[in-house]
């Protein structure tokens, strides 16, 4: 589904990729797992060309991107853009149109559904993500799982080959956290292929199938989940899972990894 190859990236001298090979299959879900400044946003946010790499290869289903330093194609960016949904750190909702009206807002307005058709898909996913009884309500009258969720839906809307989440429960307290972890372990559950974003690692280790550590712009290691959660290779990679625990649960969603 996805395969990122020798991927370099630099905000002027500062090289924040360095050669970075990253494969997702469809169906599974990849956890980018490392401390701040490791790149592990910046490389989501290659996946829908929000960044465009210096150097590297991005496949996505059956399009090629291949990075010269130049902008990619216009074309080019509109049909890697239609096949993935982004979930951001900070929702990133209207707030003047409800919770409905931010789901179905691409839909009319970039795909041009008509009104009612837009309607009763947005009805669908927000019934999905456990908000239907919300419908009618703006953001600042929902809690912020509650506002991540509609984000989950929207990015659902248009019916992406993959959903990117871009650090979905950092801006949450615990238990609103959790909402927003049970709606992603539903959705691996279901197939959907997910790449996430996260210094939330009870997140990762309950949602993906995959986890890859960066560090300074580099893979420290990648393999399976629950390998890496519980017999990591390297040292670097102990360490830093250390906080989760040994005892972390290993949801049915990633035992029935694809």
């Amino acid at each position: 589904m996805i395969r990122l190859t020798d991927i370099v990236k630099r905000f002027g001298d500062l090289e924040v990729l360095r050669r970075v090979n990253v494969s997702v299959r469809e169906g599974s879900v990849t956890a980018l797992i490392g401390p701040s400044g490791s790149g592990k946003s910046t490389l989501l946010r290659c996946v829908n060309l929000l960044e465009f790499p210096e150097a590297g290869e991005l496949v996505l289903g059956e399009e090629t991107v291949r990075f010269t330093g130049r902008p990619p194609e216009r074309e080019t960016i509109r049909r890697v853009r239609r096949q993935t949904g982004m979930v951001f750190q900070n929702f990133q909702l209207f707030p003047h149109r409800t919770a409905l009206g931010n789901v179905m807002e691409s839909l009319v307005v970039v795909l041009k559904w008509p009104e009612a058709q837009a309607r009763a898909r947005a009805l669908e996913l927000l019934e999905k993500v456990g908000l239907a009884h919300k419908a009618d309500a703006f953001p600042a009258q929902l809690s912020g799982g509650q506002q991540q969720r509609v984000a989950i839906a929207r990015a659902l809307a248009s019916s992406p080959r993959v959903l990117l989440c871009d650090e979905p429960t950092s801006a949450l307290d615990p238990e609103l956290a959790l909402e927003v972890v049970e709606v992603l372990a539903q959705l691996a559950r279901e197939g959907s292929t997910m790449m996430i974003a996260t210094h939330d690692l009870r997140l990762a280790a309950s949602v993906a199938h995959e986890a890859v550590l960066l560090e300074a712009g580099e893979v420290v290691e990648s393999a399976p989940a629950r390998e890496l959660f519980t017999n990591p290779k390297h040292e670097r990679t102990r360490r830093f899972i250390s906080t989760l625990g040994i005892d972390a649960q290993l949801p049915e969603a990633r035992r029935a990894a694809p």
